[in-house]
């Protein structure tokens, strides 16, 4: 179970997320949507260690994370894509999700000695490669990809990482009609396995009710709905704060 408990930061008077308490279980994908501004990336870079909170903690399975770094809370297994993206921009492909797979197993950062040694590794490697349909492109330099094969990379080391808690902020934003429906299936394959825990921040609300077993809205940095996606949706906080619809003008026309 992750868990926040009254998470708040604020930035000089402004209170970007206020108190937010939240239990997220294994075995289930949570929506978090909300207007531009309302704390959606404030409260996921709370929870991932990238801002350090003013008040509240972050527990993971009864351990409080709180105090830790963004890099210690990934090896205590919560996976954020964007962290990964440009972790080695002048290796290959190949070679990012590899060393993914060798930091996941322990075995170090030494990828010339451990490639030599441990044959399964690269085999597993190779195996998420095929898996994020980057296989093809498994020789190129991560940074000269396109935005949309980045985008399937970060998955494809997220998963190499084999975290507890994996987080999605946009992951769809800038890609292809043709690119989306191969991130959707990666996330949809994850959410399969009911030991992971997955948190989604989309504007696309097709993608929401699609792939969301819960929805949580945020407006002004304040968790105002929370619940199943149809009810969530269908409520007048959500239909005026967040898809501009105002209840009551509707009800009279």
């Amino acid at each position: 179970m992750l868990q926040t408990s009254n998470l708040t930061v604020r930035f000089g008077g402004h209170v970007a997320v206020n108190a937010v308490s939240c239990g997220f279980a294994p075995g289930t994908l949570t929506a978090i949507v909300g207007p531009n501004g309302a704390g959606k990336t404030t409260y996921f870079n709370l929870i991932s260690g990238q801002i350090k909170a003013t008040a509240g903690t972050v527990t993971l399975d009864g351990r409080e994370l709180t105090p830790l770094s963004a890099p210690l809370r990934t090896r205590a297994g919560l996976g954020r894509a964007f962290q990964l993206t440009n972790l080695f921009p002048q290796l290959s492909v190949r070679e990012n999700v590899r060393m993914a797979v060798q930091a996941r197993a322990g075995a170090g950062l030494d990828f010339f000695r451990i490639w030599s040694d441990r044959k399964d590794l690269l085999d597993q490697a190779d195996d998420i490669l095929r898996t994020v349909a980057l296989a093809d492109k498994a020789e190129a330099r991560a940074a000269s990809l396109p935005h949309g094969d980045q985008r399937k990379l970060e998955v494809g080391i997220l998963m190499a990482l084999d975290p507890k808690v994996y987080m999605f902020d946009e992951p769809t934003a800038g890609m292809s009609v043709d690119e989306v429906p191969v991130i959707l299936n990666l996330i949809r394959r994850l959410k399969a396995d009911k030991s992971k825990t997955i948190l989604l921040v989309e504007h696309k609300m097709d993608v929401v009710r699609e792939l969301s077993d819960r929805i949580i809205v945020l407006h002004n940095g304040e968790l105002v709905a929370d619940g199943e996606p149809e009810a969530v949706i269908a409520s007048p906080v959500v239909q005026q704060a967040y898809l501009g619809i105002n209840p009551e003008e509707e009800v009279a026309a």
